[in-house]
Formats: structure tokens, sequence, C-alpha cells
């Protein structure tokens, strides 16, 4: 029989797995769209790059709320989970401005290359536990 909390710990780790691997392709997906975007390529206008970014940042905010339901936290109390949703947002704004939203390809650029900047701050605020994250080794 399972011991109490098991459960629990079984469930954290799937959804911790499922997370992790969802950051990666969606960062991989965003990678290699803007690299499409800075050669013009075609397929980056496909149903499948239109789409399949869609399905894994689903999994991804869905397994995030996994996570914090598993954990019992509410993620504005917890500091870098709160540094984690604002960059999130940042990330997501630069995002649209980089494949969607940008008046010149220098603009597009920009936004892409910040955008991933934004993203390492995220993962380095998971790392951490730091809401500083990266920026905690200039303290």
């Amino acid at each position: 029989m399972a011991k109490a909390g098991e459960h629990a710990n079984v469930s954290y780790g799937i959804l911790k797995f499922i997370h992790q691997s969802a950051v990666a392709l969606s960062f991989i997906g965003f990678f290699a769209r803007g690299l499409g975007m800075m050669r013009e390529a075609a397929w980056i206008q496909g149903r499948l790059a239109r789409t399949l970014p869609h399905v894994v940042d689903t999994v991804l905010l869905a397994s995030a709320i996994g996570l914090v339901w598993v954990l019992g936290v509410s993620p504005f109390r917890v500091p870098w989970l709160t540094a984690k949703i604002a960059g999130l947002v940042v990330y997501i704004v630069l995002g649209s401005i980089a494949l969607r939203y940008g008046q010149s390809k220098h603009t597009r650029v920009v936004a892409w290359v910040a955008a991933m900047v934004s993203f390492c701050y995220i993962v380095s605020v998971a790392i951490t536990k730091d809401a500083a994250g990266f920026f905690g080794s200039f303290r």
C-alpha cells in the first residue's frame, strides 16, 4: 500500500517532468520560429508552426497549474513564483512582437533576442527559487 503523501510525490514528479519537457519544447519551437522569421521561411506560416506552439503552451500552463495545486501554494505569495509569472508576461509580449506584431525585421529580431533573455531569466528563477534569478549573482 502507498504511504500517505506518496501519491502527491508521484503526481509532483510526473507534473514536473511534463512541465520541464513542455518548457524545452516551447523554447525550441520559439527559437526555430525566430530563425524562420529572420530567414523569411515559408514554413513559419504553415498550420503546424501556427498550431503546435499553442498545444505545447497549453500543456505547459496546465502542468504549472497542476504543480501549484499539488504543492498547495499560492503563486502570488511565493516571491519566486510571482517573478516567474511576471517574467512569463514579459516573454509573451516580447514573443508576440518578435513573431507577429513587430513593424520591422530589426524590431522583431531585437524582441526575439529579448524574449530569449527573459526565458533564461524565468528558468534561472525556477532553478534558484530566487526572484532575482541570474541577476542575483550581481548582488
